[in-house]
């Protein structure tokens, strides 16, 4: 069941249910969804002169390279993102932003095509979630998710270090146990934990009608190629892959100062997937014919949402990002900013109980899965075209031709920037796809592409 089957005649009705001078707010989990919970909750709250405390749970020091700081993310800031920042004053700082990703590059067996950004601006951003990979050096370079949470701080958050070990209720109000400490009672948690931690079955188990999203396993990985490799063949690009690789619904190697980040998702990642896409000329003509991965190599195979969370909402909690719904396979942080927003506006502004999170919060969470489903169809479309040659040669050919013209509609070009990059949404991806005009210039490409001659890569 998703969050669009939950029924409203289900809800236990608790009015009256508010946040007032002194409220105390648990914020389990301080990634990008709780940051942006806490940023947006104490900044409502100081418009509406009401004093709350509110405490970060956090384990992970993001001040610290490898797996100690490390959120599990390949790091992509989208264009929408950065903009919908910008408009609330956060401008990411140039010490953050491991890369401005002016353009992507589209590589297939039959040719590649590089796609200018359509604006012709750097407004999509590379980052570290946490101080890079395992064994890098200390640099100049900041967490992302470190500086989001400075931001919170900066608002009047307090950190809380260590893992949340129960929640129980305690008069009907949260109480958290986390390690070494007394259990604090609060009169909201907002949970932005992720999908892969243990803390989401304590609030399975506990009563509410929430259940975990429904996950598959990806694979993210840094390799170390140096900089001035980076520079050379990778350079400010995001290169992703359409290639005829059972199972692969994406992949993408993203330039990041020093190294290269590695994302893979699809169809339960495993060992011999991973292989099979190192192994294709198109990945080993983007790396230096002398490298090798490093033994040690930071890497991971975390889990990522393909379904929602069922009920994300009860009297005095809400389950915000990962936990509760996330756009399908891109824009996790995007969607995280999204409904921690919307979670922080209908505490402070409707209420905390399930029926106020059910009509304020719910819609948001609605929309992203619904948007998701069309998702679906759109990569089931692409694993089409994965499969057929001549379907391959079509989109580059299509996307090479726009991008040599100036001016006129790129139809092409910014369908695959906005499915590859999430900065829109899949209905209106969707809408794109299906208009006569791009149906008519795809078929045309792809029966021109299937003749002989070879398209030229740019």
């Amino acid at each position: 069941m998703t969050v669009d089957q939950a029924n409203p005649a289900q809800e236990n009705h608790s009015p009256g249910l508010r946040l007032d001078d002194g409220s105390r707010v648990a914020v389990i989990g301080g990634g990008p969804a709780g940051s942006f919970f806490s940023y947006f909750l104490l900044q409502f709250a100081k418009r509406l002169g009401v004093e709350l405390c509110v405490d970060i749970h956090e384990a992970r020091n993001f001040a610290i390279p490898g797996p100690g700081g490390c959120n599990m993310c390949g790091g992509i800031v989208s264009e929408s993102l950065v903009q919908n920042l910008a408009a609330e004053g956060i401008v990411l700082p140039a010490n953050v932003v491991q890369r401005g990703i002016d353009s992507y590059v589209l590589h297939t067996d039959v040719a590649s095509v590089r796609i200018e950004t359509p604006l012709h601006e750097k407004r999509i951003a590379a980052v570290y979630r946490g101080a890079g990979p395992r064994g890098s050096k200390p640099t100049e370079w900041r967490s992302f998710d470190g500086y989001l949470q400075e931001l919170a701080v900066g608002e009047g958050a307090h950190v809380v270090r260590g893992r949340v070990e129960s929640v129980s209720l305690d008069g009907g109000r949260p109480q958290i146990k986390a390690p070494n400490g007394a259990p604090l009672t609060y009169d909201l948690v907002a949970v932005a934990v992720g999908v892969n931690s243990s803390t989401l079955k304590v609030f399975e188990g506990f009563g509410i009608g929430y259940a975990a999203p429904q996950t598959t396993k990806t694979y993210i990985c840094e390799f170390f190629v140096g900089r001035d490799a980076v520079e050379k063949r990778l350079g400010s690009s995001m290169h992703l892959f359409l290639l005829d690789i059972p199972r692969l619904e994406f992949a993408a190697l993203v330039p990041k100062g020093d190294y290269a980040t590695l994302c893979l998702m699809g169809e339960e990642i495993d060992k011999p997937l991973v292989q099979a896409f190192m192994d294709s000329p198109e990945v080993k003509r983007l790396l230096p014919a002398e490298w090798n991965a490093s033994p040690d190599f930071c890497h991971c195979s975390p889990r990522i949402n393909i379904l929602s969370a069922v009920r994300p909402f009860a009297d005095r909690m809400v389950f915000i990002g990962d936990c509760g719904t996330t756009k399908l396979y891109k824009d996790g942080i995007g969607t995280a900013y999204r409904t921690a927003k919307a979670a922080a506006k209908t505490a402070l502004l409707e209420g905390i109980s399930a029926n106020d999170f059910r009509r304020h919060f719910w819609p948001t969470c609605r929309s992203i899965a619904r948007d998701n489903q069309i998702g679906k169809l759109i990569f089931a479309v692409t694993r089409q075209v994965q499969r057929r040659r001549f379907a391959r040669r079509g989109v580059v050919r299509m996307a090479a031709q726009e991008q040599e013209k100036t001016g006129g509609r790129r139809r092409m070009s910014t369908v695959l920037w906005d499915t590859f990059t999430g900065s829109a949404p899949y209905r209106d991806v969707f809408l794109r796809v299906s208009h006569p005009a791009f149906v008519a210039h795809f078929v045309r490409n792809a029966l021109a592409g299937s003749r002989p001659k070879e398209i030229q890569s740019s």
